[in-house]
């Protein structure tokens, strides 16, 4: 099931109905597939679309960390929490800013 609303998904890419929803929706099919790099590639697309949009930044975040690349989860956090500051979206900030916390707390930045 998951396999054909992922191809239906790709199949609206490029057209008319583009954009950050979309992008977000493949985003979040592919990484429940376990796709995580495709995964990260259409959530950067989607946060293109719109840097505002913190749910995109915060599921990046997630693919990223999923994916091992730790710093990038902590950098999409940290713009995610910024748009949601920005756009008054108090439980996405709240929510970033604790994944951030347990990142940084469980890898120290070294000296």
């Amino acid at each position: 099931m998951n396999e054909e609303r992922i191809a239906g998904l790709r199949l609206q890419c490029g057209g008319p109905r583009d954009g950050a929803l979309l992008r977000f929706s493949l985003g979040s099919a592919l990484l429940s597939d376990g796709a995580t790099v495709d995964a990260i590639n259409e959530l950067r697309h989607a946060v293109a679309f719109d840097p505002g949009y913190s749910a995109a930044w915060k599921l990046l975040g997630k693919a990223c960390l999923d994916a091992g690349e730790l710093k990038a989860a902590a950098e999409a956090w940290r713009s995610g929490i910024d748009s949601a500051i920005k756009r008054g979206d108090k439980q996405a900030e709240k929510e970033m800013v604790v994944f951030l916390h347990r990142l940084e707390k469980a890898n120290p930045p070294e000296n």
